[in-house]
C-alpha cells in the first residue's frame, strides 16, 4: 500500500502509535462542539489506519471527518504518544486532493486564488488612506481578513503605529496563500513572488504583520525564504509592541484569548500578556490558556466549510470568558475576533476586540 498513499505512508508509524487513549478527545475543539467521536483526533487516526491497511478508501465518505479539523494542534500538545495529528491531517488532505476528492469550500478557495489576489475574490481593498510602497524602516502587512473583513481592527493597528511614530509603509499586498497548505493544496508561487518583490522594494529592515497566519507563512514557509535571506526581521505585531512603555492605564477587567497560529504553532504567549497586563493590571486568565487554549473554531478552513460547527466552537470559548468575569476579551488575531464576535450572544456583555483596538480606545480617551 506504500505506493498508493505515499504522503500518508510517511506517517504510518505515528498513525499506528495512536493508543486510542482518548486524551485528545477532551482537547479537540471539533469534538467539543459536536460530540462526534469520528471528528476527534483519535477517530481520524483510526480511519487513516484503515486506509493504510487497505480496508477503507481515501474518498468522499471521509471528507467530513478529515476536512473538519481546525489544525489547531491542541491534540498534538496533549498526545502522550507524540502523534503529530495536524501534520497527518494535512498529508491526508493533500492525498485526497491529488485523488480528486475535496470539500468544495476548499477547492473553491484554491480556484479563487488562481484567479484573484485575495481569498474573498474582491477587487477593492480598503486603502486606509496610508502610503503604499514607500521607503520605510518597517512594512506592515495587513492580511486578507484585515483588509477585507476586520477593517476596524486594521485601522486601529495603523493608528497605533502612527501614535508610536513608527516609520512604516504598506504595500499593495496579495494573499500570502499559506492557508492553502492546510487544506490540501499548495501555496501559490505567483502570490509569494509578488509579496516578496514589493516588500523588498521598500528597503525595510522589519516586516510586521497583524495576522498570525501570515506571520507563520513568512517565517516558516520555503516560498518566503528570500525575505529571511535578505535579513528582514519578521515579527507579529504583538512582538513589535512588547516592552514598549505606552503610558496607558485601564481599570477594566481584561482577559486574553491565545490564537492557535500565534500560540501553539509559533510559541508566542508572553509578549501579548506583557503589553496587556502593563496597561490593565486587573488581568485574568481564561480557564484554558497558553498551549491549552481552546481554539476559536476558525482555522483549517473550518469557518468557511462548516460554519455552524465553527460557531459552536467559538461559543465554548466565549463561555469561558463569561466565567472569568472579564469585561474585555482581547486577542491578537483578526480571524479570532471575526469568529468570536459573530458567535457572541447578545446577553454576553463583554466586548471582543484586538489589543490594538483596546489600546487605541485608551489613547483616544486620554486625549
Amino acid at each position: 500500500m506504500a505506493d498508493q498513499h505515499p504522503l500518508l505512508e510517511k506517517f504510518r508509524d505515528q498513525i499506528q502509535r495512536c493508543s486510542r487513549c482518548g486524551f485528545c478527545q477532551a482537547h479537540c475543539p471539533v469534538f467539543g462542539g459536536t460530540r462526534r467521536p469520528a471528528l476527534n483526533a483519535r477517530g481520524k487516526m483510526l480511519l487513516l489506519k484503515e486506509v493504510l491497511e487497505g480496508r477503507l478508501e481515501l474518498g468522499e465518505e471521509l471528507v467530513e471527518s478529515l476536512f473538519q479539523c481546525t489544525t489547531c494542534g491542541s491534540c498534538a500538545v496533549n498526545c502522550p504518544s507524540g502523534v503529530d495529528v495536524p501534520a497527518i491531517i494535512k498529508a491526508a488532505r493533500k492525498e485526497m486532493v491529488g485523488l480528486g476528492t475535496c470539500h468544495p469550500a476548499f477547492s473553491g478557495m484554491d480556484q479563487v486564488l488562481n484567479e484573484h489576489d485575495n481569498i474573498y475574490a474582491e477587487d477593492e481593498p480598503e486603502d486606509f488612506d496610508r502610503e503604499r510602497g514607500g521607503q520605510a524602516e518597517v512594512v506592515f502587512f495587513l492580511g486578507c481578513v484585515g483588509q477585507y473583513r476586520e477593517e476596524e481592527a486594521s485601522e486601529a493597528a495603523l493608528d497605533l503605529l502612527d501614535h508610536l511614530e513608527v516609520d512604516y509603509t504598506l504595500i499593495d499586498e496579495v494573499c500570502c496563500s499559506g492557508v492553502l497548505e492546510d487544506v490540501g493544496y499548495a501555496l501559490k508561487p505567483r502570490l509569494a513572488s509578488a509579496n516578496i518583490e514589493r516588500i523588498l522594494a521598500t528597503g525595510a529592515k522589519t516586516l510586521v504583520t497583524g495576522c498570525p497566519y501570515c506571520y507563520r507563512t513568512f517565517s516558516q514557509q520555503d516560498a518566503y525564504a528570500p525575505l529571511r535571506e535578505a535579513g528582514l526581521a519578521i515579527m507579529h505585531l504583538s512582538q513589535f509592541l512588547a516592552g514598549r512603555d505606552l503610558g496607558l492605564h485601564s481599570g477594566l477587567k481584561v482577559t486574553y484569548h491565545d490564537p492557535c497560529d500565534l500560540g501553539r504553532h509559533c510559541g508566542i504567549y508572553e509578549e501579548p500578556r506583557r503589553t496587556i497586563s502593563a496597561v490593565a493590571p486587573d488581568f485574568v486568565e481564561l480557564a484554558d490558556n497558553r498551549q491549552e487554549a481552546l481554539c476559536c473554531g476558525a482555522g483549517g478552513g473550518v469557518r468557511g466549510a462548516y460554519a455552524k460547527n465553527s460557531l459552536a466552537m467559538a461559543r465554548r470559548r466565549l463561555a469561558q470568558v463569561e466565567q472569568s468575569g472579564a469585561q474585555i476579551l482581547l486577542t491578537e488575531c483578526n480571524s479570532c475576533v471575526h469568529n468570536l464576535s459573530n458567535a457572541k450572544l447578545r446577553a454576553q456583555k463583554f466586548k471582543v476586540m484586538t489589543t490594538p483596538q483596546f489600546l487605541m480606545e485608551l489613547i483616544e480617551d486620554s486625549e
